[in-house]
């Protein structure tokens, strides 16, 4: 049982949005410029799009009898749902989730383990600590499946289940 809730890009103007950077580029001054570069020039599309956009609903809405204020209101709203689209996987968002003590536990045995995604990894550890600091008895064994048993990914394994074991031990 879990529940999200995630902040809007179609009804939130992100006049400037915010953006995750993967740490293998963010330690390579090329690929950081050319990633930070990209941002930027993502934003600026947006800015664009979204002026041009409300520029076209402002006319078709005040067109079909609108008064200016709520064409001005639905011009935007129906501009920036569109113009959304130029932003890339790096951009960030706001998500609260919660998640039953069942469900959570599943969650660490997932995004725990070395071969999930980076991001989803460390969030799913910063978590961990923080449940174990409210409920430790419940949570005492949580985290990727390889702690209780043989690695379940098998010929994908990452080899590091002792290094694993301790790491989560002192978690």
């Amino acid at each position: 049982m879990a529940s999200y809730s995630q902040q809007s890009q179609r009804y939130v103007k992100l006049d400037q949005f915010e953006f995750v950077v993967p740490p293998a580029i963010e330690a390579n001054e090329a690929a950081l410029l050319l990633f930070n570069d990209t941002m930027a020039n993502d934003q600026k599309a947006y800015d664009e799009l979204v002026e041009i956009l409300v520029a076209s609903h402002m006319k078709d809405l005040l067109g079909a009898g609108l008064d200016e204020k709520k064409a001005k209101q639905q011009s935007e709203k129906m501009a920036i749902e569109d113009a959304r689209y130029v932003f890339p996987n790096a951009c960030e968002t706001k998500i609260v989730m919660t998640m039953n003590a069942r469900s959570l536990i599943n969650f660490f045995e997932h995004r725990c383990c070395q071969r999930a995604q980076w991001e989803i990894r460390n969030l799913a550890e910063a978590m961990l600590v923080e449940v174990k600091g409210v409920a430790p008895t419940i949570f005492k064994a949580a985290g990727p499946k390889c702690l209780s048993g043989p690695c379940p990914e098998g010929a994908m394994t990452c080899g590091q289940i002792v290094q694993i074991r301790k790491k989560y031990r002192h978690l």
